[in-house]
């Protein structure tokens, strides 16, 4: 228990930071004062102030917060701050300083896939056959367990990926697929079929398989910094598309409102990687980043994606959304938010307790 609790601070004390600092930053970069720089919510614990800031450390460590001079719109200003003032920036500056919390958690996961990378290389699932099903097109062409697929229609094959992409790319024509198999290299024609499986969400999809099972055999190739580089913003990518894929999917139900987590699933999943060890615990931050990235875009007003969304009505129709309007907005956005705490919180006790 006590490394889920420390794991979950730690997780969310990083993403917290990162967050924060986003909009710190770009509001400091455009002159915007900051009043105050929180780690957490409620009474203060500790803190320094510097200048007009007071950097702290408060009691409900569940989120954080940048506190600017003249934050909200109907906020008085003393006219000597009012070049100090957020409402009175250019509504660009705004967007910016708004985008810059999600934007730093993206840069975030950005970073550490590249240090992993670039320290431990990238982990390449060999295309080596595991198994071979009964009654298969690989099969019947006299594939193997054990076989190793080198090259298919000429093209060499360096990765399980690759492999699966080019025959699920087939459209069911015959492929040449050449295999190493007790040092020489044989070939086969095999011709792929279409048929229904379930992918990563659970749903069912047709593919052209050819029905093979991988060995789960790696090798790891070392990559330099600009492999890293590359490397770590394709992986950012593709985890940000299946985060948006999913969040998608369940608003539209096509995924069970069952599967969402809170505070208490992230809290044992950290706890499960810090335990697996210091890679996994730093990966599961670099998931997690991005996963805060893309719910605080949403266009739920109180979240980033909210306000965004307001300034960029601003920036069309060129005039400020009326506070009446935002102020009932929030108030959606408010009852919004407490019954997605309130389902993740049940699903949470539920999981942890009753499963």
């Amino acid at each position: 228990m006590s490394t889920n609790i420390i794991s979950f601070i730690v997780v969310l004390g990083v993403l917290i930071f990162f967050h924060e600092l986003g909009h710190f930053l770009v509001a400091r970069l455009f002159g915007v004062g900051v009043e105050k720089f929180s780690l957490g919510f409620g009474p203060r614990l500790i803190g320094k102030k510097i200048g007009i800031t007071d950097y702290r450390l408060s009691a409900i460590p569940l989120g954080g917060y940048v506190k600017m001079v003249g934050e909200e719109p109907d906020a008085q200003v003393a006219p000597s701050d009012i070049h100090l003032s957020f409402t009175h920036k250019h509504v660009f500056k705004r967007i910016l300083i708004v985008a810059a919390g999600p934007l730093f958690n993206l840069l975030l996961a950005v970073i550490i896939f590249f240090g992993m990378f670039l320290i431990s290389g990238m982990l390449i699932l060999q295309p080596s056959i595991g198994e071979v099903k009964e009654g298969s097109p690989a099969q019947i062409a006299g594939l193997k367990a054990g076989d190793l697929i080198v090259a298919i229609d000429g093209v060499p094959i360096g990765n399980w990926d690759d492999m699966t992409q080019i025959i699920n790319g087939s459209n069911g024509k015959t492929l040449a697929i050449s295999v190493q198999r007790n040092g020489a290299t044989i070939n086969f024609s095999v011709t792929p079929k279409l048929v229904s499986t379930e992918n990563l969400l659970g749903e069912n999809i047709k593919r052209y398989m050819i029905g093979i099972g991988f060995s789960g055999e790696t090798y790891t190739k070392e990559l330099n910094p600009f492999q890293a580089c590359a490397e770590s913003l394709i992986q950012t990518y593709r985890v940000t598309e299946l985060m948006v894929i999913i969040i998608a999917k369940l608003i539209r139900g096509d995924i069970s409102a069952d599967t969402i987590g809170g505070p208490i699933m992230i809290a044992k999943m950290a706890g499960d990687q810090a335990k697996a060890g210091i890679g996994h615990l730093i990966s599961f931050i670099a998931l997690i980043s991005i996963n805060l990235a893309i719910i605080n875009l949403l266009p739920i007003p109180i979240l980033d994606g909210g306000h965004l969304l307001f300034f960029i009505i601003e920036a069309i129709k060129k005039r400020p959304v009326s506070v009446k309007v935002r102020e009932v907005a929030q108030q959606i956005g408010l009852f919004i938010l407490i019954l997605l705490i309130i389902l993740v919180f049940y699903n949470d006790i539920t999981k942890l307790f009753f499963s």
